[in-house]
């Protein structure tokens, strides 16, 4: 299909391009910029006039819950979650039941999603077995399978001799290991940040150290092996001036944080809100700030929605038994506009932390607007004020410490190759 996408604002981060202008799609490819391809005759018009036209959203750490969590969500509810928050590619971590350590486990995951036809899916397969930090998985076929990295999700590593072992094979093959560090035992009962408040409501707390202390072992191995690393949701302050020296000295490492680590902080639990149990714990004021001074010079390389559809059961437990969570594929448009907005960044800026840079991270050949590349696009009206409410939410979980709170910004189309896969009516809800 041939389709003209007229009058937007056309944002490439890749290339720092911001202007309005028309965009031409040809059989699901971008055929041009500006000015109309030789013999184009649009089947399609599509008025973006107020409206900023970008890459499709990349987002790289969304479960999906299948297989073996379906009664928390589907595959078929949170692809449609993702394409209403204009993500088109999307990283899995292997946490499923059972877990991604097989590639037929990959390859049924890869098929259902191309048959649902709405996002790209990439998943990310087990380090060990059962992700159980015992037994290596056979990483090379499941990388045959489609694992685009391989990771030990929020499971903690308890030998660090079989970490060190994957970090060999993974470095040997050219493999990248994506980790989320946390010590298996400092901090493993906990369910907070280690402060003011942890106190106050007298629940078990999770410290800095647990995250720093893991990083240490984590940037130490990395650095024998010379293995490629990514650093999953990094909560310290102590944790990114960590990353930024490995950084400095030469060695592979990327980062990134989750969306709402950008915005809270301990403070914000208040009164025992289980949706702000999340993993890992919103930590304090200072650690907040310094994560988004962080994005703002670079020094952090992406920002994740690290959505987790947890079902409503869980959720109603008590603080410190509730399931760790939130849902956050259409938050992740919204939330990366608000903190543009709040440090006087660029729309430039905010859309490459999830756009092109983290495509860098996976690997993948997406986060661009270049010539002839798939039409996976995001039109949304930053302008538009909406609530997050129940209602509002595409996703069958709607855990979120962002209810009833107002969002600035919302997709009103997502195209994938070419197709639109969601559209909203004229400043309004599907």
């Amino acid at each position: 299909m041939h389709i003209k996408i007229a009058k937007g604002r056309v944002i490439d981060p890749v290339n720092n391009y911001d202007a309005v202008n028309d965009l031409y799609i040809c059989d699901g490819k971008i055929s041009a910029i500006g000015s109309p391809p030789a013999g184009f005759n649009p089947q399609r018009l599509i008025d973006a006039s107020g409206y900023v036209v970008c890459p499709g959203l990349i987002d790289l750490s969304a479960r999906l819950r299948e297989p073996g969590y379906e009664y928390k969500a589907t595959l078929e509810s949170e692809m449609c979650a993702a394409v209403a928050g204009g993500v088109t590619s999307m990283a899995c971590p292997p946490d499923t039941d059972p877990v991604l350590d097989e590639p037929g486990l990959v390859e049924m995951l890869k098929h259902r999603a191309r048959t649902l036809n709405q996002a790209h899916v990439y998943p990310i397969g087990a380090l060990t077995m059962g992700l159980k930090g015992q037994t290596l998985t056979e990483m090379a076929e499941l990388t045959d399978a489609g694992c685009i990295a391989f990771s030990h999700a929020d499971a903690a590593f308890t030998n660090n001799q079989v970490l060190y072992r994957a970090m060999q094979y993974a470095a040997t093959f050219n493999f990248t290991v994506w980790l989320r560090p946390q010590d298996a035992h400092i901090g493993s009962d906990g369910v907070v940040h280690d402060g003011e408040i942890a106190t106050r409501l007298g629940l078990p707390a999770i410290p800095p150290l647990s995250e720093t202390i893991a990083l240490s072992t984590i940037i130490s191995l990395a650095r024998e092996t010379g293995v490629r690393l990514h650093i999953c949701r990094l909560s310290t302050a102590s944790g990114i001036k960590m990353v930024n020296m490995a950084r400095h000295e030469g060695m592979q490492i990327t980062c990134d944080v989750s969306a709402q680590h950008v915005h809270l902080c301990e403070q914000d639990i208040g009164y025992f809100n289980s949706h702000f149990h999340l993993a890992p714990p919103l930590r304090s004021i200072t650690d907040r700030d310094a994560i988004r001074a962080s994005l703002a010079n670079g020094e952090i390389d992406a920002i994740c929605s690290d959505h987790t559809p947890v079902d409503e059961d869980a959720k109603l437990l008590p603080f410190s038994q509730s399931e760790a969570g939130a849902t956050g594929l259409e938050l992740l448009l919204p939330l990366s506009l608000k903190w543009a907005r709040e440090m006087n960044r660029n729309l430039v800026d905010a859309l490459g932390l999830i756009t092109c840079s983290p495509a860098k991270i996976l690997g993948i050949d997406a986060g661009s607007l270049n010539i002839g590349k798939p039409a996976d696009l995001c039109i949304f009206d930053p302008e538009l004020l909406w609530r997050v409410t129940p209602s509002t939410l595409v996703s069958q979980s709607k855990n979120t410490p962002f209810l009833d709170m107002d969002m600035q910004g919302r997709v009103v189309y997502t195209l994938m190759e070419g197709s639109v896969v969601y559209e909203t009516c004229k400043g309004g809800l599907p």
